[in-house]
Order: C-alpha cells, then structure tokens, then sequence
C-alpha cells in the first residue's frame, strides 16, 4: 500500500505540472521567440516627432556594434570642416574588423573620410577622425558622452568610436533611434549615410566606397543608417525611409533576420502614423 501510494503522488504531480505547461501555453499563444535569452530588441520612432509606434525591450542595454558610428560621425560633422585635411595617424592602420585600409602617411578630407565611415563601416576611419577631432579615442569618447547626455540619453555609454566590444560600451534600442533621429535632421548626415556609391580621393589613394546598407536597394523611401556586427551584439541595424514627408527610423539589436525586421517596423510606423 505504502508503494502504491508514492506512485500515486508521482502521478499526480506529473498531471499538476502538465496542467501548469498548458495552461501557460494556453494564456500566452504569441510568445515570441527568444534571441540570445531574449538579449534582443527593437523600436520605429517618427523622426520629427520622436513618437514610438512600436517597441521590445527599447531600453534595454545592448551592445550595438558599428551603429556606434553614427553617434561618431554627428560629433564629426559638428565639430570640422568638411573639406579639413586629414594625415593618416600610425594608430589608424591596422585597426581590427571593417576597414578601408588607411596607409599612414595618406591624406583624406574629413568628407572622404566620413563616406569611408558610414558606407564601408572603416573602424580604421573611425579612429583617424577621433584623433582628428579630440587628440585620441579616449577623448573623443568623452565628447561622444557629452553629447548624449545633452539629448537626455540614459542607457548609453560610448568607451570607442567604432562599436568594437566593450563590456561598458551599449546603447539601448530607444537611445540608438533617438540618436539616429537627431543625426538625420543633419543635411550633411543625411546626404553621407543615403548615398548607394562614392568614389573618393582619386589618385594613388583612390577608394570605392559601396554602401552596406542594403536597405537603400530594396526598400522604397530608404535614406539610411547604419549596419552592425559583431560576435556579442549579434546583427543590428537601424534603418530610416521617408514617405509623404514622413521620417521613420527602425531599430534592431541582435536580431537575426535584420533586413526583413526593419522594413516590417517601417511598414508598422508609416501605418500606424498620421501627422499631428
């Protein structure tokens, strides 16, 4: 009896836990899937605005790969002359991940150089404009803080202006779109980071910069951003398109089908959306 009673209770705890699995899968039919234990996020924001249409863990901290590079080609744009002359520094040759293989010694306008930023993602680039503008990385870094603190940003903190990780370097969804929104109110960002094609600096350090943003290509209105990887962030983009005079901009952290993602969040934003 006393066998037979401990196999009982097995039993019917076994039929309380199932009870309990499909009662949880009954009150929540659209779980979504999860990325990397849900380390993922997105949002599309009007650019005017800044109202947010859509969003999946918008502030939670990620890192966020070469999109970084928008915050650094806003400093860039604020702070030089488009046509200042730029001497390639012995600590931008070499630098890890995308590049535009600066040799030492080149000289490149600020201009050039923010193409080689935007469209090919040139880490090496990023440091030869960071030392252009404030000395060294580190420095820069700081006036890439700065100035997110100015536009009330509280889960982003810049350690380099390229995106290669760093365990205090992220941003968050809502941070990175709103970021990117004040970028494309620049017309000199907006002209850089929407065009498909560029050749540069013609002559013994002729470059031919292709634009990674395939968005440019596929999606109608598309005039930006910016594409990022790395092993820790995963894929990330930020994507924005214009229709009828209205500026969406998508973002997505660490999602695999990036590109399909976006367009998705844009299509939702120019729906959804209707002028004030």
């Amino acid at each position: 009896m006393v066998q037979s009673y401990k196999i009982g209770k097995k039993l019917v705890v076994a039929l309380a836990l199932l009870a309990l699995v499909v009662l949880n899968l009954i009150m929540i039919p659209n779980k979504k899937p999860s990325y990397a234990a849900d380390r993922s996020s997105y949002i599309v924001m009007e650019a005017n605005s800044k109202t947010v249409l859509k969003g999946y863990n918008e502030h939670l901290r990620l890192p966020m790969a070469s999109t970084t590079k928008i915050m650094t080609a806003l400093i860039v744009i604020e702070n030089c002359k488009m046509d200042e002359k730029v001497k390639i520094p012995p600590q931008a040759v070499g630098i890890e991940g995308s590049s535009i293989y600066l040799r030492q010694g080149e000289v490149f306008t600020v201009e050039e150089l923010l193409y080689g930023l935007m469209l090919r993602s040139g880490n090496d680039a990023s440091v030869a404009l960071s030392i252009h503008v404030a000395k060294n990385v580190e420095n820069f870094a700081k006036i890439m803080n700065v100035r997110a603190q100015a536009m009330g940003l509280k889960d982003t903190n810049f350690t380099n202006p390229s995106g290669l990780h760093d365990d205090n370097h992220y941003t968050s969804a809502y941070d990175l779109c709103y970021m990117s929104c004040v970028a494309m109110q620049n017309p000199i960002f907006r002209k850089i980071c929407s065009t498909k094609m560029i050749t540069v600096n013609k002559g013994e350090s002729t470059r031919y910069f292709k634009n990674k943003n395939k968005m440019l290509n596929s999606y109608q209105g598309s005039n930006g951003i910016k594409t990022g990887y790395t092993k820790k962030a995963g894929r990330c983009l930020v994507a924005s398109a214009t229709k009828n005079d209205i500026t969406m901009v998508s973002v997505v952290l660490n999602r695999g089908a990036m590109w399909q993602e976006c367009a998705n969040l844009l299509d939702f934003g120019f729906a959804k959306y209707s002028m004030p």
